[in-house]
């Protein structure tokens, strides 16, 4: 596999804002085949529509579950993680409850996971758990909720959903993202079986880079044509 191959490998083309449709869903799944990208990261109701779109490529589709803001309860998420499998996602990231791990509610959050993770491979769909780690900052949160991935088989932890945002002192919000230290963190406190996802923040192709260093092995943006047109540029 190509230095270009292996880059869009590692991209989870992301389908999210609120404000997308059916036209951005087609837009985004045309994108996804042009650069043999790893997924599509879609909406719940799209995924129905995005595995007709993909029929025939080797393009996987995932779907958001408590998404962005990780507040349903658990036995909706499971059924929302079923529903998409149902519906022919083969990936699932989730949103954890960032209340309940900003409280330490460790054993909730563990129920959580587990939970979803059942589901999915149930289904024989992969998890990937967002932390937000906009929200979840403390290293010692982020390693046990690292810790917990693993004792409960989840298959990825992932940095944020790309909607943390953070409101600032002049009232605006914000959102990092992914950042280099967390990924470290992530990738030295999970398991040997558990890979990490960036996603937030990154769209460049040195960003992509550098998470790559990280040995991370997924990244959701929404930059894919940037990221891969340059990536096209340099190494061709």
């Amino acid at each position: 596999m190509s230095k270009i191959n292996k880059l869009a490998k590692m991209i989870d083309h992301s389908i999210l804002h609120p404000t997308f449709g059916n036209k951005e869903l087609k837009k985004g799944c045309a994108v996804a085949i042009k650069y043999d990208v790893a997924s599509v990261c879609v909406k719940p109701y799209m995924v129905a529509d995005a595995v007709k779109l993909l029929k025939g490529s080797n393009i996987l589709v995932g779907c958001v579950i408590g998404f962005p803001s990780g507040n349903a309860a658990i036995p909706v998420k499971v059924f929302e993680t079923e529903n998409a499998c149902n519906d022919g996602a083969v990936e699932i990231d989730m949103v954890i409850n960032i209340g309940k791990a900003l409280e330490g509610e460790w054993n909730y959050i563990e129920e959580e996971i587990k939970a979803v993770t059942d589901a999915c491979h149930k289904n024989g769909a992969i998890v990937k758990v967002i932390f937000e780690n906009d929200y979840i900052t403390k290293d010692e949160d982020i390693i046990k909720l690292c810790k917990i991935c693993t004792k409960v088989e989840a298959d990825y932890v992932k940095t944020s959903s790309g909607f943390g945002f953070v409101k600032g002192d002049d009232g605006k919000y914000s959102c990092v993202g992914a950042t280099i230290p967390h990924l470290r963190l992530m990738k030295e406190s999970v398991g040997p079986n558990v890979k990490v996802k960036a996603a937030g923040g990154i769209r460049t192709l040195d960003q992509l880079i550098a998470v790559q260093e990280t040995k991370s092995t997924r990244c959701g943006t929404t930059a894919t044509i940037t990221i891969l047109e340059e990536t096209k540029k340099r190494f061709e």
